[in-house]
């Protein structure tokens, strides 16, 4: 007869997670790290009581198997299940991402909610980590099963569809999606679920939703649904007939480009991507989720590409007669909306893992992992000794060392009584420095800037989320990340706008005593996006933290916030930073801080706020095509200029 064990459908899930690992090259990692939660009705009798049996929180317990003696029984167990406390539902989902993204997708936590505006507040985080291809498990709480209180407290009453909760918002953001209306179906939907967080194709945002009277109810669970399980991280090779496609492209190329995309990150591949270019030196190029796939010194990297990239990768790319994209999605950014690749007779070979994006761009697909697909196609080119022509190396090398001058003269700062610039703040950060640290972003003028000059010194030190660009990432994702590589400096590099989005996480920082460093840039509002405005015709119309003027419009003096203090009042340690001799005294004091810690700084102008070369390539950004202002009118006629330039690639 088969034993069971009697327990909670909540009590189940968490001891089924406790259970579940990955393993990828011999590394067999946790699946789930850890919970995140904030309790409500909805799920703090069913997942809260659950965590506590099961997780490190006092009086946690270890539940007793069957065999389990009354004398071991009665003795503290080791953690089973990890708990920590959020602030903001969207900041926990955050905070897992950046926790995922440290591991290499290898593991990854969980997020419990209440019903409601708990559960809603998901989504945005989930679409996020969506959109990266980042996996993280999601458990709203829901409305009754049984309905035997229809409606509660929080319920959205659809009248037309009684199955119907506010949970079904993340339907279009889950990678896989269930409603857990029954105490048996936990089992194969948590099967499913964790099928899909380990699935480097499929990974992302997993929700099981679960009703708030079904997490209490109780069941006789088959021992065997509780055993451990391995799940193996695929490496899948090239088809043969690909890889011979690819080999005859890459030798009959004479001006070839590599673009690194984060899938070389995801898949571990920057050694064997950094063997091919060594090999053939065929320049590598990077998006902002594939920057750090070489180190900025290797000889066949030339920095960013696209809207945000240099100069040096951008003119490679108009030129290019054949794009070899390596684990990248090709977004607007990338291809400049269109205008990039430019070379008539322009082709792309995409080696990725996930065949909708291998044939992007009318592209000859190899649809492999990163690092095998990388490893075979190196194999196949070592003995036929191809090499890129000499002409060609000498020509971006030498572009890129000018390219470096830019970097050098943007970055270059007095140790004087000044403000500095958004850039100079970057250079004395890029001074002091190493191949540990890492640096996390999402939002503003600073991906721009930092894709353009930041000079990564490691696979994992850029770690700026630009898939969803989601402003209020970057300080819960510093946390996860802290908490996957607890003796490394990281850094959240945040504006006032992204700030004032989601400080809230400060206190978990400060709660549980993970030492992030917080540099805010105080620049007095939304200015990447002032810029953007500015550039279309809007004229920068609610973009600025200032006061109202005479004529109702935000054009007063800046708004009397002070961040510093807000920080502080959190309980972080603030440093503030008035001049570039301040700043780099007050960075040097942080990176050595073994608490939360703050760096505050105000850049130089309001208005402004990057010295840093202007973008080298166009995105796409519809403008008014009737209006009576001067402004609209000139935007609208450089945006038909620029439009007139796209080309699909068929």
């Amino acid at each position: 007869m088969t034993s069971t064990a009697r327990l909670t459908v909540a009590q189940a899930l968490v001891r089924f997670l406790a259970a579940q690992y990955t393993e990828r090259d011999g590394e067999r990692r946790r699946l789930i790290g850890a919970v995140w939660g904030i309790f409500g009705h909805g799920n703090v009798a069913g997942i809260g009581q659950a965590l506590v049996e099961y997780a490190t929180v006092p009086g946690g317990r270890t539940p007793p198997a069957p065999s389990t003696s009354p004398a071991s029984s009665a003795s503290p167990a080791p953690p089973v299940m990890p708990f920590h406390q959020g602030r903001n539902e969207q900041a926990m989902v955050h905070a897992a991402v950046g926790y995922a993204r440290q591991c290499g997708r290898l593991s990854a936590h969980a997020v419990t909610t209440s019903i409601g505006p708990g559960a809603t507040n998901l989504v945005t985080g989930a679409a996020l980590a969506t959109v990266n291809h980042l996996p993280v498990l999601l458990l709203p709480g829901d409305v009754f099963a049984a309905r035997p209180a229809d409606p509660v407290l929080q319920q959205l009453e659809v009248p037309f569809a009684g199955d119907v909760s506010v949970n079904d918002c993340l339907r279009p953001v889950s990678k896989y999606f269930d409603r857990i209306t029954r105490p048996e179906a936990l089992m194969p939907a948590a099967l499913q679920a964790m099928r899909v967080l380990t699935d480097p194709v499929d990974t992302g945002a997993v929700t099981l939703a679960l009703p708030q009277d079904v997490q209490a109810e109780a069941y006789d669970w088959p021992e065997e649904f509780f055993a451990e399980r391995t799940w193996a991280v695929r490496r899948p090779a090239p088809d043969a007939g690909e890889l011979a496609r690819a080999v005859e492209a890459v030798r009959g190329a004479r001006r070839p480009l590599i673009v690194a995309g984060g899938g070389v990150h995801h898949s571990r591949a920057e050694e064997a991507l950094a063997h091919l270019a060594s090999a053939t030196r065929i320049p590598v190029a990077s998006t902002q989720a594939g920057k750090g796939s070489l180190r900025w010194d290797h000889p066949q990297d030339v920095g960013g590409i696209g809207h945000t990239g240099t100069a040096t990768a951008d003119e490679l790319a108009r030129t290019a007669d054949l794009v070899i994209g390596v684990g990248t999605r090709y977004t607007d950014f990338t291809t400049a909306s269109g205008t990039l690749f430019a070379a008539p007779d322009v082709r792309f070979l995409n080696l990725n893992i996930a065949a909708y994006d291998g044939h992007k761009l009318a592209g000859s697909p190899l649809i492999a992992d990163a690092r095998t697909g990388l490893e075979a196609l190196t194999e196949a080119l070592l003995p036929l000794r191809h090499r890129a022509e000499p002409a060609y190396v000498t020509e971006y090398t030498d572009d890129k060392e000018r390219w470096e001058y830019r970097v050098d003269a943007a970055y270059e700062a007095e140790d004087v009584d000044v403000r500095p610039t958004q850039p100079q703040v970057l250079g004395v950060l890029d001074e002091l420095v190493t191949d540990e640290d890492i640096l996390i972003n999402a939002a503003g003028s600073l991906p721009g800037d930092l894709h353009k000059l930041w000079r990564a010194r490691s696979r994992d030190q850029y770690h700026v989320e630009y898939g969803y660009s989601c402003m209020g990432y970057e300080i819960p994702a510093a946390i996860g990340v802290r908490m996957a590589a607890p003796d490394r400096p990281v850094w959240a590099l945040v504006g006032d706008g992204t700030y004032l989005m989601m400080p809230t996480e400060i206190v978990t920082a400060v709660q549980e005593g993970v030492a992030i460093k917080v540099v805010i840039l105080q620049n007095h509002g939304y200015a990447s996006i002032g810029g953007l405005s500015e550039s279309v015709g809007g004229e920068r119309l609610g973009t600025a933290y200032r006061r109202l003027a005479a004529d109702r419009t935000y054009t007063g003096v800046p708004l009397p916030v002070d961040l510093a203090a807000n920080a502080a009042s959190l309980g972080m340690r603030v440093l503030r930073a008035r001049t570039v001799r301040d700043l780099r005294a007050a960075l040097a004091e942080a990176r050595e801080a073994d608490t939360p810690t703050c760096v505050y700084v105000e850049t130089e102008t309001a208005d402004t706020v990057s010295g840093a070369p202007p973008a080298q390539a166009w995105w796409d950004v519809p403008v008014a095509e009737t209006a009576t202002r001067a402004s609209a009118v000139k935007a609208r006629e450089e945006y038909v200029r620029h439009v007139a330039a796209r080309r699909r690639h068929l």
